[in-house]
């Protein structure tokens, strides 16, 4: 399998505090991999280590094997809130990223319009942010993040702002999109039920300061309907990382 981005070491410091240290990870092609822990325990922080954004104290950031510490703009980042600029149309929102690498305004809207149906929201590209429901600008914030970057991205809690409802038909949505597009993720939660549903594997963060200090491999074939979430195996999982928070 084809490794896509590689964390080796991380160690980070805020105001002279260690928040994360000794951390590595492993992600490969087409993988989804969350990464579950409680607030405060430095998963941001290592998401704008690798994405970037902040350079790390110690440890290095590749992707395919290129050394990308300290180096913004090689992997896309979905934060929790959409971001959609009110005053801009969803396929201006949605080509932004396109516009930013230097393509033209015209190839950009229709590069970004041939994207649309597949992520199910054909329809919307003149429409404003405020027209969209919460699920249809998550929809538009993820392929806005896709066109970014298509071989990693970090999601930082995309759907904890949705309703239960929404939340179950983001999650069916999202298995789907993810087998067609194979896009590399890294995909911070704190919802134990919506790692083990989408997830391949997953990186538990414990401790101050924060270290990666478990990993378990979701077996259970992709794409995972809602009756896995009643299967002894969603069960067995759910037991072991609920027994790894309450001895940590």
């Amino acid at each position: 399998m084809e490794k896509k981005l590689k964390a080796e070491n991380i160690r980070k410091l805020y105001e002279g505090k260690e928040i994360i240290k000794d951390v590595s990870l492993e992600i490969y092609k087409g993988e989804l991999v969350s990464l579950l822990g409680v607030s405060g325990v430095g998963k941001t922080t290592l998401f704008n280590v690798l994405s970037g954004i902040l350079i790390p104290e110690e440890g290095k950031v590749f992707l395919d094997d290129k050394d990308i510490t300290g180096k913004a703009g090689y992997i896309s980042y979905m934060l929790q809130k959409d971001l959609l600029m009110p005053y801009k149309t969803v396929v201006d929102n949605v080509a932004l990223p396109l516009l930013i690498k230097g393509e033209k305004k015209k190839s950009a809207r229709l590069r970004a319009d041939a994207k649309f149906k597949e992520f199910g929201i054909e329809g919307s590209q003149n429409k404003y942010p405020h027209e969209l429901s919460g699920g249809m600008r998550q929809r538009a914030a993820l392929l806005r993040t896709y066109l970014f970057s298509n071989e990693v991205a970090l999601l930082d809690e995309p759907f904890s702002a949705l309703d239960t409802i929404t939340k179950s038909k983001m999650h069916s949505w999202y298995l789907t999109i993810m087998e067609k597009i194979k896009l590399s993720t890294l995909f911070i939660t704190h919802d134990i039920d919506e790692a083990i549903l989408l997830s391949d594997r997953i990186y538990i963060m414990t401790g101050q300061p924060g270290k990666i200090k478990y990993e378990i491999e979701i077996e259970t074939p992709k794409p995972r309907g809602e009756e896995f979430l009643v299967s002894e195996d969603f069960i067995s999982y759910k037991k072991q990382i609920l027994n790894i928070f309450n001895n940590n």
